[in-house]
C-alpha cells in the first residue's frame, strides 16, 4: 500500500510539473486567475454560500431539504465563480467559433435551472423515501 501511495504521489508531482511547465508562457496572464479563483471562493463564495445556507435553515423543512439545498447552493456558487470572467467582460481576442460566440447569460440561467430541477426532485424522492420507510 505505501508502495501505491508513492507511486501515485510521484505520478502527480510528475503531473503538476509538467502543467507548470507548459503554463511557463502563460504564466504573466494565467498568474491572476490561479490566484484569484481561490481568494475570491475563500472570501467571497463561501461565505455567501454559507450564510445563505445558515438563513435557509430556519426556512426549510427537515433535514433532507437542508442537505439538497446546501449541496445546490455550493455549486450554484461554483458555477458562478467559474462563468464570472466569461459573463463579466468580452473576450479582448478575436472571436474562435463555437467557443466564444456563445451566450454565456443563458447558458449559465440554463445550468442553474437544471440543478435546482434536480435539487427539488432530489429532495422530493428523498423525503418521500423517508417517509416510506417509518412503519
Amino acid at each position: 500500500m505505501r508502495a501505491t501511495r508513492f507511486l501515485l504521489a510521484a505520478a502527480g508531482f510528475a503531473l503538476a510539473a509538467y502543467g507548470a511547465w507548459l503554463l511557463r508562457p502563460q504564466l504573466p496572464y494565467a498568474w491572476t486567475w490561479l490566484v484569484a479563483g481561490p481568494v475570491l471562493h475563500d472570501a467571497v463564495v463561501a461565505p455567501l454560500v454559507g450564510l445563505t445556507g445558515l438563513a435557509l435553515a430556519r426556512l426549510l423543512p427537515g433535514r433532507t431539504w437542508r442537505r439538497w439545498v446546501a449541496a445546490g447552493l455550493a455549486v450554484t456558487g461554483t458555477l458562478l465563480l467559474i462563468a464570472t470572467p466569461l459573463v463579466w467582460r468580452p473576450h479582448r481576442a478575436p472571436p474562435n467559433p463555437g467557443l466564444q460566440d456563445r451566450d454565456y447569460v443563458r447558458g449559465l440561467a440554463i445550468w442553474l435551472a437544471v440543478l435546482w430541477a434536480c435539487v427539488l426532485l432530489g429532495a422530493a424522492a428523498s423525503r418521500l423515501r423517508a417517509r416510506r420507510a417509518r412503519p
